[in-house]
């Protein structure tokens, strides 16, 4: 068996490899799109972070006999284009890998907000001191807060929301029981919810039907003191409503993490709104997600070689 494989992991997956099967043939690529060896009968491949189209498209034609395909990215609306589509290959994807350092990151900006953290942080910036009766800060405990996408990602912001005393309501397709989930509904529902919940992350894939879903209806239905983190993808929201509900006080501020156009140009308005925590795509990552990336693959290649279920197959019809 072939395997097609990120010049960026060999030093982690030779040695893996070997010992897992020394028959395997390994052909390396890089993010030019230059081949080490001939990808013209791998089976397998596995792409590094940030997969451009233009890599994807050079390795969809050297490589026609392609039949599983690794990402390591938990979104793949940017791979499932119409040339992918036209191909017979099974897509597995990254969900639950992230899932960790983005629900830390999910708590930072509740706190940031919560605890008033610029503010604090101007205190120092101009050495004044303020009494503790004075500083605009409150507490998270007994807030509501409303999850669009209780996956693997939104399950693990569930888990420390809940250890931090707040109630969590969750959509999904499929709504059930969920640990951590006060409530879980469906995906026809969790508008009725906005008008109770004081933070709402956006947590759910790219797909067309969640294009654009938090629009200038959902943004007015908001409470006034209502905070919105999206560590999803920009296209999810509908940026100039998010602007006009910003600057003009529908909602209390927003921790954005993704935005319709990265990196975000240095003449966007979302830079310098004060009641914004911008943060550059980073929320997903840590030192660690190396580490969880290559597990699930070799866990995977050794289901595909052994005729197993891969784990996270993405339904190509869905979008996730």
């Amino acid at each position: 068996m072939k395997l097609l494989l990120p010049t960026e992991f060999t030093s982690e997956l030779e040695p893996k490899l070997a010992h897992l099967d020394p028959d395997l043939q390994l052909v390396w690529v890089n993010t030019q799109g230059e081949f080490k060896g001939d990808p013209g009968d791998a089976e397998v491949y596995l792409n590094w972070f940030y997969l451009k189209p233009d890599l994807l498209h050079r390795v969809l034609a050297a490589a026609p006999n392609l039949r599983w395909h690794q990402t390591l990215s938990a979104g793949v609306n940017h791979i499932l284009t119409p040339t992918y589509l036209q191909r017979d290959i099974t897509l597995t994807n990254g969900a639950g890998t992230f899932a960790i350092p983005i629900a830390e990151f999910v708590l930072t900006y509740i706190l940031f907000h919560a605890k008033n953290i610029s503010f604090l942080l101007s205190l120092q910036a101009n050495h004044k001191w303020k009494k503790s009766i004075q500083l605009p800060t409150q507490e998270v405990f007994g807030k509501s807060l409303l999850i669009i996408g209780a996956g693997s990602i939104g399950q693990e912001i569930a888990k420390r929301a809940s250890a931090f005393g707040l109630r969590v309501w969750g959509s999904r397709r499929h709504p059930q029981p969920t640990p951590g989930f006060e409530r879980v509904v469906g995906l026809d529902e969790w508008r009725s919810l906005l008008p109770e919940a004081d933070y709402i992350v956006l947590a759910t894939p790219l797909t067309p039907e969640t294009r654009n879903l938090i629009d200038e209806s959902a943004l007015r239905a908001m409470r006034s003191t209502a905070y919105l983190i999206n560590i999803a993808r920009g296209a999810v929201v509908d940026e100039a409503a998010l602007l006009t509900a910003l600057r003009e006080g529908w909602i209390a501020g927003a921790g954005l993490d993704t935005f319709h156009t990265e990196p975000l140009p240095p003449e966007s308005p979302f830079w310098s709104l004060p009641n914004v925590f911008v943060t550059p795509h980073c929320s997903g990552f840590s030192p660690r997600i190396v580490e969880r990336a290559i597990a699930l693959f070799l866990d995977n290649l050794n289901r595909y070689r052994t005729g197993q279920p891969l784990r996270n197959v993405v339904d190509k019809t869905l979008g996730y």
